[in-house]
């Protein structure tokens, strides 16, 4: 198909948000013209709630930031606001400019490893991935048949949150466990963030002024749910998250890495259920169950006044880091550099520092005055010497998910 207009409308649905943004691929296809392209932002959040609250700012025209509160039932009400509001900007739904919507989806199992134009059949395999992403895919495919009502003409994407690292040799992907066990029931390593690590890695090869082609990076996208991967070439080889994204690094609230056992063992010494035994590992663990807190500014200023719980929970998060660092260098073999993404590692500098601290001899060193400055542009933090590059390369997942729309739906 060959798409005639030039915008496409991103949409992430939650479980009870939406997030959006419309962007004009006309003015994002240089590097670094993303920002040019972005005509609105919005999120609807507490959908379901008597204090939904929508806010939308309206980038094309310049004007300020709207908020509105008041029950908004469910996700059709939620987009359909979201459509009153790009309307009143001239920027409908019903606007011949607008090439696709593309869905954030979080699990594509094995089927989808590309891009894919929804149809019946698409959607109904999604649903069938529900029990190996029961968190997210329901979200996902509300936004999906809410959208599809709206605009059952416009071309309809799913864009993988897993897609990426579909590259993955199957010596990476398979857990050590009956094959015939695994396969009955799709056990297997998916991993997530998959659209941030694919954009990350790739802006870090041009920040290198290299084809991807001949980078080898090591991507650690730390937000609240944090993620590592091995990139080698611009195909992911290993990644943190596994089944489900509660395995690898110590996020803000999900363990990461634990002993399977441990979850016999609150089941028969604690008597814990299977939902309760979930609910801890992926809720109440992590940052906030070792210090009360999961954020990071936060555990700083506690460490900051001499507190040893926020002390303590930050070193096991450095250390765990350090243990992927460690890991996906000896899985790549060569490392040309490091990238820090996401909330926190875009913001923290403390992070970055302690993860790098004492890998001198693998080439990879902070330069304190760099790693200090604050921007929203990529940048090198590491120091002319260094072996190895380490970058602070911002992600833009959106931006990543219309691109990959607009490039299916325009070819």
């Amino acid at each position: 198909m060959t798409a005639t207009g030039t915008r496409v409308l991103v949409l992430n649905s939650g479980s009870s948000s939406v997030k959006y943004q419309l962007l004009d691929m006309h003015d994002t296809q240089s590097e670094g013209g993303s920002a040019a392209g972005r005509l609105a932002v919005g999120l609807v959040e507490r959908i379901g709630e008597e204090t939904s609250r929508l806010t939308h700012t309206p980038l094309a025209t310049g004007g300020d930031k709207r908020e509105t509160e008041g029950p908004i039932a469910d996700h059709e009400a939620a987009l359909k606001a979201v459509a009153a509001e790009l309307s009143a900007d001239g920027l409908g739904l019903d606007s011949p400019q607008l090439a696709a919507i593309g869905h954030r989806v979080v699990h594509g199992g094995l089927k989808f490893t590309e891009p894919t134009l929804i149809d019946d059949a698409v959607l109904q395999e999604i649903e069938r991935l529900v029990p190996v992403a029961p968190l997210h895919n329901p979200a996902n495919i509300t936004g999906i048949r809410t959208a599809r009502a709206l605009r059952p003409d416009l071309p309809q994407v799913a864009v993988f949150d897993t897609a990426f690292h579909t590259t993955m040799p199957e010596y990476t992907a398979r857990y050590a466990i009956d094959v015939e066990t695994a396969d009955a029931h799709r056990i297997r390593r998916y991993g997530f963030h998959g659209t941030s690590h694919a954009y990350v890695s790739r802006k870090t090869a041009a920040l290198l002024g290299k084809d991807p082609s001949e980078v080898n990076v090591i991507v650690l996208h730390l937000g609240n749910g944090a993620s590592a991967s091995a990139v080698a070439g611009g195909r992911c080889v290993d990644t943190s998250m596994g089944l489900t994204p509660l395995e690898g690094l110590v996020m803000g609230t999900r363990s990461g890495d634990i002993d399977p056992a441990v979850t016999f063992h609150l089941k028969r010494v604690a008597g814990m259920s299977a939902d309760e035994i979930d609910t801890l590992l992926n809720k109440k663990s992590g940052l906030i169950g070792l210090c009360g807190d999961n954020d990071m500014r936060e555990i700083r200023r506690r460490i900051d006044e001499g507190d040893e719980r926020a002390a303590l929970a930050f070193d096991i998060y450095i250390h765990r880091l350090k243990k992927y660092i460690g890991a996906y260098s000896a899985v790549l073999g060569r490392v040309d550099a490091v990238a820090f993404t996401a909330g926190v590692g875009e913001n923290a500098a403390p992070v970055r520092e302690a993860a790098v601290a004492g890998l001198e001899e693998m080439g990879m060193a902070v330069d304190a005055s760099l790693n200090a400055v604050r921007s929203d542009e990529p940048r090198l933090i590491s120091p002319e010497y260094a072996r190895v590059a380490v970058a602070v390369v911002p992600t833009d997942e959106e931006l990543e998910i219309a691109q990959q729309t607009y490039a299916l739906v325009s070819a």
